[in-house]
């Protein structure tokens, strides 16, 4: 398994990826922890104190998208936008689960955007 699939916690992640200055959190004060990931760059996993859910993600293994908050779209309130939003592109698409299919209209990523 891939470095992707073991920050993930499973086969895939639904996310929501946000500017940093478009970005709150509302209550408390997560807690963080940062790890190297495969490439070497640093990513920094915000968790809830008191349960553990992991809430966001941030740091400079986005390839190109610092200053950027990768929300995991499973702790968010607001369960219309999850029905409304589709997936623009499935990051890390040839470690995909083979027994999983690609999504329709998302576009398949190696790995990281670079920076654009």
């Amino acid at each position: 398994m891939s470095g992707a699939h073991h920050i993930s916690g499973g086969n895939y992640s639904n996310n929501f990826v946000v500017p940093s200055s478009n970005f709150k959190v509302l209550q408390g004060t997560p807690k963080e922890i940062t790890k190297t990931a495969d490439s070497g760059k640093s990513i920094t996993s915000c968790f809830c104190p008191d349960c553990g859910t992991t809430l966001f993600r941030y740091g400079d293994t986005f390839g190109g998208i610092d200053g950027m908050r990768i929300i995991k779209a499973g702790v968010l309130d607001d369960v219309n936008l999850l029905h409304n939003t589709k997936p623009g592109a499935e990051l890390f698409a040839p470690e995909r689960i083979k027994w999983i299919p690609a999504l329709d209209g998302a576009g398949q990523v190696e790995a990281m955007p670079p920076p654009s």
